[in-house]
């Protein structure tokens, strides 16, 4: 069936940084007559500006109603829509063709004049001999993605709302009627000329080029993440580790120095420790709370980038975010949290004063146990150079595993309330408990952070570390007697999981060398999922009678 087409043209005024790549369903031509379809014969063009000017009669246009397909009006409409800042004259046109007045008539010109001086050149329709008019997509390139707008979540006040409608909705840069972004799998992006791709390399052409360089499905999980940070841009990695190390490769010059602090991801501390040193960067290691240290540090050495993690891992220790970015800033050197366990609802480490928050999203923002991502949010400036070097080493977030982030934040206020929750009241549960010999947890007073958590922490997470009153195998008696938990690494996921850092992490180990970072072997980390909070109080605490 061939057809004819009509098409948008956004005018430059309106343009977002990114085009806008349309799904559309075929006209519906099932309600005209077989002979009546449209052909291919000689078409003549109808733009806005003829339309109104008496270009067509009324009577001429009359009997192109009656030709249009059933759905023309309803998609036009939408695309209108979605496609000006105001209303736009294609949405009076499309309500003028169904059911208004006819367009000589003095109602409809006084009320479309001035919309359609303004759009006339954005707005034009082909007609065919036969006076069959349908719509179609001819733009300026070849797969074009819409820029996002989050102007739609300004009037959302809450971080629940962000984490279902930011980047998507209204400002969803794939054009579609789906409620779900749609999952675009593509190594690479086409340019019908090369005009296109030289205006594309010179930035007057918006679109992608390679899929290591970016995805539109990948753009709207970034920007939901940056909505929730209150961030200027997100870069989205394969894993945390991937953002955690190129963040630091990019912004920590060779020879250069950097202070991390004693509690950390072990393979984080790995790579400062014998990786680092073989670009000739110095680190220096602290105590979370020694601010004193900080200082000491930063009047020492020309230090580029202050990183840590708040809370950490295991011991959950908590940094004074606001004290150390202003201690920092004054020196010179940039400040990065890594946020993973408190999550973006329960801490805002950006307007705490940090310049960078970085999340392993295979966590709490994922969500599922079901994906592996990073990301990492701050100023356009800084996000732009770690961008420069992720797309030289790769580590490319695969589109399918961005659907699974954008889906799994949809829930994220839901389970952070429940974990939060339900980790507080066992942590309480725990320390009363006599065969717990200490609890690691932010929101008990016992934590020596515990003043600076209720500072700049919402909600402590979902994360409890204790020990229980025993040895190795005595540790693993508990483990073992536990029913719903998995015996796994990770945590922030739906699904409770439990593990001995001393035989998860640490078991290559010596006990004398586990014990250097702290790890103990009755240590033990439980992430609390979404179960209900008798059932894995229940658990915990059978599971402890067996010890």
């Amino acid at each position: 069936m061939a057809v004819s087409s009509c098409s948008f043209t956004l005018s430059p005024r309106v343009c977002n940084p990114y085009s806008s790549f349309e799904c559309r369903p075929d006209p519906d031509f099932s309600s005209a007559p077989i002979g009546d379809k449209p052909r291919l014969a000689s078409s003549r063009r109808v733009t806005a500006s003829s339309l109104y000017a008496g270009g067509i009669s009324s009577r001429g246009l009359s009997s192109l109603i009656f030709r249009f397909p059933p759905n023309f009006v309803r998609q036009l409409s939408i695309k209108a829509r979605r496609n000006f800042s105001n209303i736009g004259v294609a949405q009076i046109v499309a309500a003028s063709w169904s059911n208004g007045p006819a367009p000589d008539s003095p109602s409809l010109a006084a009320a479309a004049s001035a919309q359609a001086a303004a759009a006339a050149a954005a707005v034009t329709v082909t007609v065919t001999n036969d006076g069959a008019a349908v719509e179609s997509c001819i733009d300026n390139g070849s797969v074009q993605i819409g820029g996002s707008d989050n102007s739609t979540t300004t009037f959302l006040s809450s971080d629940g709302s962000i984490t279902v409608h930011a980047g998507e909705r209204l400002g969803r840069g794939i054009v579609t009627d789906a409620i779900t972004t749609p999952v675009v799998n593509t190594s690479a992006y086409f340019f019908k000329k090369t005009q296109e791709l030289i205006d594309f390399k010179e930035k007057r052409h918006h679109s992608f080029e390679y899929g290591r360089y970016g995805n539109p499905t990948t753009v709207v999980a970034e920007e939901k993440i940056s909505a929730l940070e209150g961030a200027e841009s997100t870069l989205i990695m394969a894993s945390g580790m991937c953002a955690s190390t190129v963040m630091l490769m990019a912004l920590v010059p060779a020879g250069g120095h950097m202070v991390t602090t004693t509690d950390c991801y072990r393979k984080t501390r790995m790579f400062m420790e014998n990786f680092l040193p073989k670009m000739g960067i110095s680190v220096t290691v602290i105590d979370p709370a020694d601010v004193d240290g900080l200082e000491a540090a930063l009047n020492k050495n020309k230090v580029s980038l202050f990183f840590t993690e708040s809370p950490t891992n295991p011991f959950l220790r908590c940094v004074d975010i606001e004290r150390v970015s202003k201690l920092c800033h004054s020196k010179g050197a940039l400040v990065c949290i890594d946020g993973t366990f408190a999550t973006p609802l329960n801490q805002k480490a950006l307007a705490l004063g940090a310049d960078l928050v970085l999340h392993s999203a295979t966590k709490f923002i994922g969500g599922h146990n079901d994906v592996l991502a990073g990301c990492i949010s701050g100023p356009e400036k800084l996000i732009t150079e770690i961008r420069t070097l992720h797309h030289i080493l790769g580590g490319t977030l695969n589109p399918n595993a961005a659907y699974l982030i954008i889906r799994g934040m949809k829930t994220l206020h839901l389970r952070v309330q429940q974990q939060n929750s339900t980790a507080l009241r066992m942590a309480e549960a725990l320390e009363a408990h006599p065969r717990v010999r200490r609890v690691y947890y932010p929101g008990l007073p016992s934590h020596p952070e515990h003043e600076i958590a209720k500072q700049q922490m919402t909600g402590f997470g979902g994360v409890v570390s204790f020990e229980v009153d025993g040895d190795l195998m005595t540790t693993i008696k508990f483990v073992d007697a536990l029913k719903i938990p998995y015996i796994a690494p990770s945590f922030g996921g739906c699904e409770s999981i439990v593990d001995q850092p001393a035989i998860m992490s640490y078991w290559d180990l010596s006990q004398a060398e586990r014990r250097k970072y702290g790890i103990e072997d009755n240590l033990v980390r439980f992430s609390f999922g979404v179960e209900d909070f008798e059932d894995l109080k229940a658990d915990v605490l059978q599971a402890l009678e067996t010890i």
